[in-house]
């Protein structure tokens, strides 16, 4: 359990780094955009100044900040609510609503509420916040050296405590979803000690934060933020959003312990399955450019309301083999949470197939790096092979050797508004009777 001054010293680091971002964003970072539908995030979990409006399509009064490659060092910065990822910085109106998925939300919110209690009261006021609270944002794929979290890490807590985290877990994802947050999280910290790096990069410094009160009628949340791992998790009655989840690793394959482990596969092969299903004329389409750069991602950390238009092949001209295909890819990210919650996901996700488009970059072989972004008016999905980053020397790269599969970066958003569960929650304070 870390000390008293260790917490300290990391809280004002982080006090320190949100400074930055209101001197960087100037008087608007957290405050309420000119549009309606803007569902404001309050900072320090207090209540937010805005109230949400009944319209949700109207754009976000500023142009989004980005931040490259899934956060770049100094691209982290809130500077606008909360709108969400558009293609032309209109909401499309209409695409979630309250209503019953039959998701048996009952053993993680049991989960959450055990693991809360759990905490003394010192580590309880450190990790839970409001439910709008801007926390939900400040995630980031950096290491906590670079970037300072929030909460309390596994670190942070006792052999009980951890275990009743991982029962959190266990509760939210399914047995693929709980092996790749472990296995991301065991070459991280191979790698970071065959490195002499293990201050920065181990599998203990992944913070929980937890946003309202985990409840079966209410909405809450919950966030887990680390290196190359990433999960928010919103839940609304029987209803759960899963975004923005963030899924990587560098080296992607590693020898510990005389075991080879390896993680972000399903990805990377469903990605080649579907691009090399696509005839020559349908890859011409789908590739919009062969030159692959050292990182492509568009939406990654800091990046919750990035303008980007659709690109590459739709759907509507693949065969329904082909389509299958791009589905997998989808799949390969939806299935890492509990089956229930990945079929209701899944459903809305066919519904909008025929308005999906997948775009390229790179070559085709099975060992090229490439970049894949999977874009309909309810999914995101960008898988991104990079250059070697910090971990690099571990499998024997340097940034210069450009990009390559065993530096994987994936991201997935909820387009138009509800990311993070926002356009459910805005439509939540609107129609309940006890928010009015």
């Amino acid at each position: 359990m870390a000390d008293s001054e260790t917490n300290g010293n990391r809280e004002a680091d982080r006090r320190g780094f949100m400074r930055r971002v209101f001197l960087a964003g100037g008087a608007t970072a957290f405050t309420a955009m000119g549009g309606a539908g803007a569902l404001a995030f309050a900072d320090d979990g207090s209540t937010p100044s805005a109230t949400p409006t009944d319209s949700a399509s109207p754009s976000p009064s500023a142009s989004p900040t980005r931040a490259p490659g899934g956060g770049g060092p100094g691209a982290q910065t809130i500077t606008e609510d909360f709108f969400g990822l558009t293609t032309d910085g209109r909401r499309l109106d209409d695409l979630f609503t309250i209503h019953s998925q039959g998701v048996d939300t009952a053993p993680v919110v049991a989960a959450a509420n055990a693991f809360l209690a759990g905490l003394t009261d010192t580590q309880k006021t450190a990790t839970q916040f409001t439910l709008r609270s801007t926390e939900w944002r400040t995630w980031s794929n950096l290491d906590p050296g670079e970037f300072p979290r929030k909460g309390v890490s596994f670190a942070d807590l006792t052999a009980d405590q951890n275990v009743l985290g991982t029962a959190l877990l266990k509760a939210a994802l399914s047995a693929d979803g709980l092996e790749t947050t472990e296995k991301i999280r065991r070459i991280n910290n191979a790698a970071g000690e065959l490195l002499g790096k293990s201050d920065d990069f181990n599998d203990v410094l992944f913070y929980w934060t937890v946003m309202g009160t985990p409840s079966t009628t209410e909405p809450w949340g919950f966030q887990l933020d680390g290196h190359h791992l990433v999960v928010n998790y919103f839940v609304l009655g029987d209803q759960v959003v899963m975004s923005p989840c963030f899924w990587g690793s560098e080296p992607t394959s590693m020898e510990i312990d005389g075991e080879t482990v390896s993680v972000c596969q399903e990805e990377v092969a469903a990605s080649l399955a579907f691009i090399q299903s696509l005839t020559a004329a349908q890859q011409q389409t789908a590739i919009v450019s062969a030159t692959k750069a050292d990182e492509d991602m568009k939406a990654g950390a800091f990046a919750d309301n990035a303008v980007e238009a659709y690109a590459g092949i739709r759907a509507t001209a693949l065969t329904a083999a082909q389509r299958k295909k791009l589905l997998a890819v989808a799949e390969a990210f939806v299935d890492r949470a509990k089956a229930d919650v990945a079929r209701a996901r899944m459903a809305e996700i066919r519904a909008h197939l025929d308005d999906t488009y997948a775009a390229w970059i790179g070559g085709t072989g099975d060992d090229d790096p490439f970049y894949l972004r999977v874009h309909s008016p309810v999914v995101w999905i960008e898988v991104d092979c990079q250059a070697a980053g910090p971990l690099g020397g571990a499998y024997g790269k340097t940034r210069a050797d450009g990009p390559s599969q065993l530096h994987i970066h994936s991201v997935v958003r909820t387009p138009n508004g509800n990311d993070y569960g926002s356009e459910l929650l805005r439509q939540h304070y609107l129609t309940s009777p006890h928010h009015r």
